[in-house]
């Protein structure tokens, strides 16, 4: 009966650290995103610069 009541607790504190690499798994997304927008924000100001230029060609 012990043997249950412990394989039972260890159950009980598994969530706790899968929901801690969750959270981090969510913030490493979220930073993804966020580098991801800055980039193509970064690459649109290129191309618009690009545009530009060739016009005056």
């Amino acid at each position: 009966m012990e043997k249950l009541q412990q394989v039972l607790d260890s159950l009980g504190t598994q969530p706790k650290s899968s929901s801690s690499n969750n959270k981090k798994r969510k913030w490493r997304e979220i930073e993804q995103l966020k580098e991801k927008f800055q980039l193509e924000k970064e690459l649109k100001g290129f191309d618009d610069s690009l545009d530009y230029m060739l016009k005056d060609f």
